[in-house]
């Protein structure tokens, strides 16, 4: 499995590369007022208004920093509990040192048998030379309230 490798706080996570529809660099965000501070903003992508959520914002509290390597990641989000989606939602994840993938098997991941209910999104861990990688579970990034108020009605801007 191909695994895109993006850094918050100093600590490595990963995203599964067929999540992944392309990881571009920083761009101007639109800011929605009465927003929660991990939501960075909405922009224009190929003519659908997409939410860009600040990884770091959302998991360590403070907002990622405007380097080089910052960029944001666009992810297939089907949600959770949503069976009557066909077709996913593009969503923004913005993180800071996006500048490697890793290939790794099934076998090489480790479930940490730790449940945080206020981070459903870690996913298990990856193990190498450099210290553990946490994956990231895309599908529970945004609260049922947050998918409802950020993400188009069903049938409008999908598909890719």
């Amino acid at each position: 499995m191909l695994l895109l490798i993006l850094s918050i706080n100093n600590e490595r996570y990963a995203i599964e590369s067929r999540q992944v529809v392309e990881v571009i660099p920083l761009v101007v965000l639109k800011t929605l007022p009465h927003k929660p501070e991990h939501i960075a903003g909405v922009f224009n992508y190929r003519g659908r208004i997409v939410p860009v959520i600040d990884l770091s914002e959302l998991m360590s509290g403070k907002p990622c920093c405007e380097h080089f390597s910052t960029r944001i990641v666009l992810v297939k989000y089907w949600g959770k509990n949503t069976p009557e989606v066909t077709e996913p939602h593009i969503l923004g994840l913005m993180a800071e040192q996006i500048v490697e993938t890793l290939h790794k098997s099934e076998s090489e991941f480790v479930d940490s048998n730790i449940q945080i209910d206020a981070a459903p999104y870690l996913g298990k861990m990856i193990v190498d030379d450099r210290g553990m990688i946490q994956c990231l579970r895309i599908e529970y990034l945004l609260s049922e309230m947050q998918q409802v108020n950020l993400l188009p009605e069903s049938g409008r801007n999908r598909g890719f």
